[in-house]
Formats: C-alpha cells, sequence, structure tokens
C-alpha cells in the first residue's frame, strides 16, 4: 500500500469516485481542499503532464461554460496564473503518489501507481 495525496473540491462526484477507486486499488488515501491550497506554477504544471492545455481546465467551472476563457487560445503560463488565482478552474481531482502526478479521473493511471 502506499499514500497517495488527493486534492479535491469537498463533495464532488468526480473526487469521490477516484478515492473509492485509489481505496479499491489498495493505497492509503490523503484528502485535501485543492480551493485552499497554496499553489504556485512549479507545483501545479506536473500533474498535467503532456495533456494539452484544454485538458487542464474543470470543463464544468462557470468560467469555462460561459466562453469567458477560450481553450483552445490559452498558453500554459496564462492558463497556470488563471488557476493559481481562481483554484476552481483546476480539473480535479490531483492525485500524487511518490513522483507520479495527474488531473482527473483515470482508471488505468490508478493501477500504474507504485505500491509501497
Amino acid at each position: 500500500m502506499s499514500k497517495v495525496v488527493i486534492y479535491e473540491r469537498p463533495g464532488c462526484p468526480q473526487s469521490l469516485r477516484q478515492k473509492a477507486l485509489l481505496e479499491a486499488a489498495g493505497h492509503d488515501v490523503e484528502t485535501r481542499n485543492l480551493l485552499t491550497e497554496a499553489w504556485s506554477a512549479a507545483l501545479l504544471r506536473p500533474y498535467f503532464g503532456s495533456t494539452p492545455v484544454r485538458d487542464w481546465f474543470d470543463s464544468l467551472s462557470p468560467r469555462v461554460v460561459s466562453g469567458e476563457i477560450d481553450l483552445e487560445r490559452v498558453n500554459p503560463q496564462a492558463a497556470l496564473t488563471m488557476m493559481i488565482l481562481d483554484p476552481a478552474l483546476i480539473r480535479q481531482p490531483l492525485v500524487k503518489a511518490g513522483g507520479h502526478c495527474m488531473a482527473g479521473v483515470d482508471e488505468a493511471a490508478i493501477s500504474a501507481l507504485p505500491r509501497a
């Protein structure tokens, strides 16, 4: 079993699903509030890996839904700045296990997480 840190918006169905998957896979899960974490670009960037910038955002965020943020035009630095200022924009949950980080619910990635 390995220690996994999950950053979530409390009560979010996606986060609850991810936590259940992690626990079912035998991981010890520590939950943190995504909205109150002190994010920086250096801390946040690793969670998105090589995914396109548009996939870094929560597609249900009011600012995304309204079209205020054009996901096809935003660059990585601008995206990180927006997310630091408004963590509700971040696709979540964010999951960290050892040196591995990911954003969103990904069952295949969960099975590949290291176990202590």
